[in-house]
C-alpha cells in the first residue's frame, strides 16, 4: 500500500474499498432470502479456488439469441436507452470463482452484475432508490430469473448500495455502454471514489478489516 502521506489515487481507493468490504462477510448465500439461490443460470464449474486472486477480463463480447427460462422468454439486444426501475438482488460465494455467461470469472468482490438481456460485457448505472446511492457496474453475466427482478449484483455492489443484509432493494438501472474486454475497472472505481457516501462509509471502516 502506498505511503499515507501521498494523495489517494483511484487505485488506492480501490484498495480502500477492499478494506471497507471486509465488514460483515460471514454470509455465503445470496442476500437474506433462501429463495435467492437460483437467480442466475446454474453455476458452472469453479475454476478459481477461494482465497486466490480472480483475473479480470478474459471473456468475449456476447449478445446471444432469445432464450427461455422457466417458461419466460428473454431477448438479448443492444438497448442504448435502457432505463428501468425494479428489484435488485445479489449473488456471492456460491458463484465466486466460476465462469460467467461471457467466459469471465465471477468475483463477488468486484463491481459487477448479471442482467438477462444487456450486452456482455457492458456498463450500467445502478441506483438504490431508497438511499440514493449509485454505482457504475460491469455486466458480465446473465440473470436474475426470480420474480421479474431487473438485475443481480455482486456482493460487493450490494454492500455499497446498502442492501446486503436485506437481500433485495428497489433500484434504477441505466445502460452506460460497452465495457472493455480487458476487464479494466478503473472507470467503475473512479466513479465509486467520487461518491460522497463512499467517503463517509470508508471513514467508519475498521483499520484491519478482513476480506
Amino acid at each position: 500500500m502506498r505511503s499515507p502521506s501521498r494523495p489517494l489515487s483511484a487505485a488506492c481507493w480501490g484498495f480502500a474499498a477492499v478494506l471497507l468490504l471486509g465488514v460483515g462477510c460471514s454470509r455465503s448465500e445470496r442476500g437474506a432470502d433462501p429463495s435467492l439461490a437460483f437467480n442466475t443460470l446454474p453455476a458452472s464449474r469453479r475454476v478459481i479456488a477461494f482465497g486466490q486472486p480472480i483475473p479480470k477480463g478474459g471473456g468475449i463480447y456476447k449478445l446471444g439469441e432469445p432464450y427461455q427460462i422457466d417458461g419466460q422468454w428473454h431477448s438479448p439486444r443492444e438497448d442504448p436507452g435502457y432505463d428501468r426501475v425494479g428489484i435488485a438482488s445479489y449473488y456471492a460465494a456460491d458463484f465466486h470463482g466460476r465462469r460467467t455467461a461471457n467466459g469471465e470469472i465471477f468475483d463477488m468482490w468486484s463491481l459487477s452484475a448479471a442482467h438477462p438481456t444487456l450486452p456482455l460485457p457492458s456498463l450500467v448505472y445502478v441506483t438504490n432508490t431508497e438511499n440514493g446511492r449509485t454505482l457504475l457496474l460491469r455486466v458480465n453475466d446473465r440473470g436474475p430469473y426470480v420474480n421479474d427482478r431487473v438485475i443481480d449484483v455482486s456482493r460487493a455492489s450490494a454492500r455499497y448500495l446498502g442492501f446486503e443484509t436485506r437481500g433485495t432493494a428497489r433500484v434504477r438501472v441505466r445502460y452506460a455502454g460497452r465495457a472493455p474486454l480487458t476487464g479494466d475497472d478503473r472507470q467503475e472505481q473512479r466513479f465509486l471514489a467520487s461518491q460522497p457516501w463512499f467517503r463517509v462509509a470508508l471513514s467508519h471502516a475498521p483499520p484491519d478489516a478482513d476480506r
